[in-house]
């Protein structure tokens, strides 16, 4: 699909700092170059910044080029700070200013993986939702108080766009390339990448138990286990104790501590997130995913997910038959 009304091109920089993810990066620049190519316009521009305009080394050892000073990246609708390992010793003084004063003149920020917790060191982040990779959640929330830290894949508030690594950031710029040159546009990028779907911002990261609860609570870690491997019949809280050897108190006090919910919440909400991968990446009937997610009945099913998503599982099973739709669409009236 050609558009045939010529746009204006959107110009992003992307500045990467020591040790960057070249993943993150990669898998932002390369939605852009699909979307001209598939719309057959130039549509995005793009261009690699450092402080000092020279290549940065990412944590895989490979730099960028060609690499431009920061000073030097012209017009930009977006700069997206690229952070990846060791974020804390590639925050220096020199970056903290540049960003201020880019924060100065109203840009619109971004950041990729870690690249969060350079904006907020800056001060760019406070009053702002904003998420980062899963590793640096908890750091991020203890040492900023002031940014409303998710835990989605990623954010957009006002004119902060943050999200977490890997191939999140290609989910990101899908949905800024919806909103610049429609549903049918993005799809067809998220084509070309093998995506089963677009993942939107109501998508959380997946956090494993271990990095939420450390690895020095095996018990809890281990009734967790026994619960995702028991989805389609579920057990009970009493055979979930005498498996594990705790008592049914001792297992909720655990949940209430370190997971701040009932085991019952936990166990439900596994359940929810197994039903909506099956609604999202099968064809599965609604009524043998009810039963592969141990619900009693499609209403009671349905009463859940909505509950949980804001939506019964019919709509969301429409936004995978609509390339492009999103559940609110789905839901709106014509």
């Amino acid at each position: 699909m050609k558009l045939a009304t010529p746009i204006r091109k959107s110009r992003f920089a992307f500045l990467t700092l020591p040790n960057y993810s070249a993943i993150a990066v990669s898998n932002a620049v390369e939605p852009l170059r699909m979307a001209n190519s598939l719309s057959g316009q130039p549509a995005y521009e793009w261009v690699i910044a450092s402080i000092d305009g020279q290549p940065v080394p990412a944590s895989n050892g490979l730099a960028l080029s060609p690499t431009v000073g920061l000073a030097d990246i012209g017009r930009a609708d977006i700069v997206f700070v690229c952070g990846g390992i060791h974020v804390r010793e590639a925050v220096s003084p020199a970056l903290l200013a540049a960003l201020r004063r880019l924060g100065e003149q109203r840009l619109a920020l971004g950041a990729l993986c870690t690249g969060g917790y350079a904006l907020a060191r800056a001060g760019l982040l406070d009053r702002y939702r904003a998420t980062i990779h899963w590793e640096n959640l908890s750091a991020l929330r203890e040492e900023f108080p002031r940014v409303l830290i998710s835990d989605q894949l990623f954010t957009i508030d006002r004119n902060r766009y943050t999200c977490s690594g890997g191939v999140a950031p290609l989910d990101l710029m899908l949905n800024l390339i919806e909103s610049k040159l429609g549903a049918q546009i993005a799809q067809r990028v998220s084509e070309q990448f093998i995506l089963d779907r677009i993942r939107s911002d109501r998508d959380r990261q997946y956090v494993p138990l271990r990095a939420q609860v450390g690895v020095s609570h095996q018990s809890l870690i281990k009734v967790a286990e026994l619960m995702e491997a028991n989805i389609e019949k579920t057990l009970s809280l009493e055979r979930i104790a005498k498996e594990t050897g705790l008592s049914r108190r001792q297992i909720e006090r655990l949940f209430k501590r370190h997971l701040n919910c009932v085991p019952k919440r936990y166990y439900l909400e596994l359940r929810l997130k197994r039903a909506r991968e099956l609604l999202l990446q099968t064809a599965m009937p609604i009524m043998d995913i009810t039963t592969a997610c141990g619900f009693q009945s499609p209403p009671h099913f349905s009463k859940c997910y909505r509950k949980q998503f804001g939506y019964p599982p019919s709509v969301e099973r429409q936004t995978r038959a609509r390339p492009g739709a999103t559940a609110e669409e789905a839901v709106s009236p014509a």
